[in-house]
């Protein structure tokens, strides 16, 4: 299963799989139809799958005109989205599975930033892979989503999930934010060296108009204030000792930063 990243509008990204063998492909979260065509017609490929992480339209803009490009295509996204994806067929619950590429995902409800949010996760096949995870707008690269429809509960208990997963996992977030994530952190955690070392990192390669998405899950587990609400230096530019609140409070942070 191969993973073409497709930019659009100012900062979305669109994430094409694509088997080479069996020539087909399934698309997450197509913002816009026209650069999934354009690339189908590259590869030569059958779109089969749509997978939405969510209702908004900056993900499932393009899901009408695929839909009437490849008429025999499945519609996947979460059961609570019924009604606000376009042309959805499967409903997801957490814990559900769904395939591709004779690969199988986990679904996992990660509610937060809307109330139906769900992302894929694709284990890796051997040690010597990576995992996949299609997370929408839940966690981004050095920040997470805001919390349009959920609570910070509800949000802390979502990004546990992901965090739990191996470190060795690609997180392919849909937007390219990971610079401006990356400033407000080391407001918060600017004595982590390991956040000093990404944010140079992370600031060359956007000089070179370099995409930083996928990032690693490991990478976040040391760097992302928004998966480190233990951590003391989080919770004192908090003033809190309690999880939630400190998230909460630095969600609060990054909103107004």
């Amino acid at each position: 299963m191969q993973v073409f990243r497709l930019p659009v509008l100012s900062d979305n990204y669109i994430f094409l799989l694509y088997d080479d063998k069996q020539n087909i492909a399934a698309v997450v979260d197509p913002a816009l139809a026209k650069p999934v065509l354009d690339k189908l017609q590259e590869l030569k490929a059958e779109l089969v799958a749509i997978f939405n992480t969510h209702h908004h339209s900056d993900h499932v803009g393009g899901n009408q005109k695929l839909i009437e490009k490849f008429p025999h295509l499945t519609v996947y996204g979460g059961s609570v989205d019924s009604g606000r994806i376009p042309g959805q067929q499967v409903f997801l619950e957490d814990g559900d599975r769904v395939s591709f590429s004779n690969r199988t995902g986990d679904v996992l409800f990660v509610p937060g930033h809307t109330r139906a949010h769900i992302a894929y996760y694709f284990a890796p096949e051997n040690s010597e892979e990576t995992g996949e995870l299609f997370c929408g707008d839940t966690l981004f690269a050095g920040g997470c989503g805001r919390l349009f429809e959920g609570t910070p509960a509800q949000m802390v208990n979502s990004l546990s999930k992901i965090r739990a997963l191996p470190d060795n996992t690609r997180v392919w977030c849909a937007h390219e934010y990971t610079l401006k994530n990356l400033k407000f952190a080391v407001t918060v955690d600017g004595k982590n060296p390991e956040l000093q070392q990404r944010f140079e990192q992370v600031k060359a390669h956007r000089s070179r108009n370099e995409a930083t998405v996928p990032s690693l899950l490991g990478v976040e587990k040391h760097t992302n204030p928004f998966l480190r609400w233990e951590q003391p230096a989080l919770q004192l530019a908090a003033n809190s000792s309690d999880s939630v609140q400190t998230f909460a409070k630095l969600r609060g942070m990054k909103d107004n930063f």
